[in-house]
């Protein structure tokens, strides 16, 4: 059984149809891009799988249970980097994820807050508020959140968002080795370069409607990386110059 199935999902808000017959498979230890321009559908698509929103027709299955009827079950077994949300401003970092490990019974909590401290360069932030914290210090914090209970499946939108490039890099070089662990990671991101070196499979949406869905393997056997083929599916407007 796949790990997340997606079956013909449609998301409309009003007359505006933000998903479109959307369907896909991804399988266990899979490393699945989803990719396009903004409001293609990206996270759109990324909540209903999470069960942060209902579709409005269509299926879908992720850990064998339906996001829509089980959330919460949804949840407690994987892991999320949402776009845009920031840790509570009236937490410090360290109380945040001592909050989480909590919620998701870690045991050995101070362990695992001590390692993402250190990863992410928190330690000497450890006692700030969350509201004080740079955007980058708060997005390393929602990463350390996201990872540290070792989720099985990760869901990340957009999670080099706010890193400077030595984090960026450092981030890659982590989700890489996950990758090689067997772990299962459904990423949204901007950054093709980086996604290319990451993904065994993709889709690429435009405009709610899924324009690939494809292995990286099938597409630079083509002659073509992820960007140029990006470029070329979601438009004309956007395509390089000859």
């Amino acid at each position: 059984m796949p790990v997340v199935e997606v079956d013909l999902i449609t998301k409309k808000y009003g007359s505006f149809t933000a998903l479109d017959n959307i369907s896909f498979k991804v399988e266990k230890g899979d490393f699945f891009g989803c990719f396009g321009p903004n409001g293609a559908g990206k996270s759109t698509l990324l909540k209903i799988m999470t069960g942060q929103i209902q579709p409005t027709g269509g299926r879908c299955s992720v850990l064998g249970l339906d996001p829509s009827a089980s959330s919460i079950e949804v949840k407690k077994a994987i892991g999320i980097v949402p776009e845009v949300e920031s840790p509570p401003s009236y937490l410090t970092a360290s109380e945040f994820l001592q909050f989480v490990c909590s919620i998701r019974k870690v045991d050995d909590a101070d362990k695992r807050i001590d390692y993402w401290m250190d990863f992410f360069d928190l330690a000497e932030s450890k006692g700030t508020l969350c509201r004080d914290l740079s955007k980058g210090m708060r997005q390393k914090v929602m990463l350390s959140a996201a990872f540290i209970h070792e989720p099985k499946l990760l869901f990340l939108d957009e999670p080099f968002i706010n890193l400077d490039p030595i984090y960026q890099h450092k981030l890659k070089d982590y989700l890489l080795a996950l990758r090689d662990e067997g772990r299962t990671v459904f990423l949204c991101s901007h950054i093709l370069e980086t996604a290319q070196k990451l993904c065994h499979n993709v889709i690429i949406l435009d405009h709610g409607h899924l324009a690939l869905n494809s292995s990286i393997e099938a597409i630079t056997s083509k002659g073509e990386d992820l960007e140029t083929a990006f470029l070329r599916l979601v438009g004309s407007v956007y395509a390089k110059p000859s």
